[in-house]
């Protein structure tokens, strides 16, 4: 990727108390925002290819791809701090996305308010489509790859208000009001390979629509949390 399709910016963050990296790459197209998996940094999509197999669609003009530090997900890790602090910087990281990160997507953008798409593997699939069920003011659709969405899991099974905004399987079922009118108007596709590193279990929801569609080595289940 040459130097003029790809930007780095860096800066510090009051919401988490850390520097925070996010990466651009193309000139032009639909935002797409690229979570990172749990230990994961903002350039981490170059490293494993992404970058390179969206080559065409950024030579093309059709996306334009961001990428963002795992802040939490690296903490969620290493297991820095308590469970309540780690719960605590994975709300501070959404609304860190919110605010600061998609606020500079829009001005990379020209000042434009577009709608952003998400993705990621892994944690970062549950980042990717907890933003979206979280802000739907902001983001249009969601793509979550062998998702970990039960997230509890990976915090010792504690519980706080930081969880419940956090995590869609703990806010979702008393959604109600405008966000889950504008919800009901959004897309999330789970994705979930079927190789001897996938577990198709660990990628479900709790989707109540019984609709599930295939391709070959996948399994895409179009996601009607708010039905």
């Amino acid at each position: 990727m040459s130097d003029d399709l790809r930007i780095r910016e860096r800066w510090f963050s009051d919401r988490l108390q850390a520097d925070i990296t996010v990466v651009r790459w193309g000139t032009f197209g639909t935002p797409v925002l690229v979570f990172p998996s749990a230990g994961g940094d903002a350039e981490e999509a170059e490293r494993h290819g992404l970058v390179n197999a969206c080559g065409p669609l950024l030579a093309e003009g059709r996306v334009k791809l961001y990428s963002v530090d795992s802040v939490a997900g690296q903490a969620m890790m290493t297991k820095s701090g308590s469970p309540e602090y780690r719960l605590w910087l994975l709300n501070q990281f959404h609304e860190c996305v919110r605010w600061e990160v998609v606020p500079a997507i829009h001005a990379d953008l020209g000042g434009h308010a577009i709608d952003v798409i998400t993705t990621g593997a892994s944690i970062g699939a549950f980042n990717a489509v907890a933003i979206l069920c979280r802000y739907p003011d902001a983001f249009s659709a969601a793509i979550g790859m062998s998702g970990s969405y039960r997230i509890e899991r990976f915090y010792d099974e504690a519980w706080s208000q930081d969880l419940f905004y956090s995590a869609p399987l703990q806010f979702l079922p008393g959604l109600e009001g405008p966000q889950l009118d504008r919800l009901r108007q959004r897309r999330v596709i789970l994705a979930s390979g079927e190789g001897a590193w996938e577990d198709i279990g660990s990628s479900t929801t709790g989707d109540r629509s019984g609709r599930t569609s295939g391709t070959r080595g996948a399994r895409c289940s179009p996601s009607t949390f708010a039905s």
